[in-house]
């Protein structure tokens, strides 16, 4: 088994596994690369945003059936929590992501690697489209210019 998820198949955990990972549960050794896809793909800030509103809800829930007192104080808390809890969750992002990594199997700083790889592979293929962009413009500029 590959350490860089390179070589392992991808197998998205079905929704009642999801949520129990969500909620900051561990998944089956069939899941593992799938779980650094997750942490690793372009979309990882977004989809650690998701779990974090899944890990709220139920807390969220509990305020809004249970508090006894207005709805407007009522929501007024639970978007106050939300809010403070969003905070807190981007702050550790790295951190929670690599854990649950490392919790999947991996080494530790496995997936800020990846990420990190896959950010430079990004910057210089942008580089490369900006140089070409570049001479092009320089080409039609030459042309118009007679030269």
């Amino acid at each position: 088994m590959s350490t860089d998820g390179g070589t392992e198949r991808v197998v998205r955990p079905p929704v009642h596994r999801w949520l129990w990972y969500a909620l900051g549960g561990g998944l089956p050794a069939r899941h593992r690369a799938w779980v650094l896809y997750d942490t690793t793909t372009d979309t990882w800030g977004v989809r650690h945003v998701a779990r974090s509103l899944v890990q709220m809800a139920v807390p969220s829930v509990l305020i809004l059936t249970l508090l006894p007192t207005g709805w407007a104080l009522r929501l007024a808390v639970v978007g106050a929590g939300v809010f403070l809890g969003l905070i807190f969750s981007l702050a550790y992002m790295p951190e929670t992501t690599e854990h649950r990594v490392v919790k999947a199997g991996y080494r530790p700083g496995t997936a800020v690697g990846i990420r990190d790889r896959a950010g430079v592979a990004r910057q210089q293929r942008e580089s490369a489209r900006k140089r070409a962009a570049a001479a092009q413009r320089a080409e039609r500029y030459r042309r118009r210019a007679g030269r």
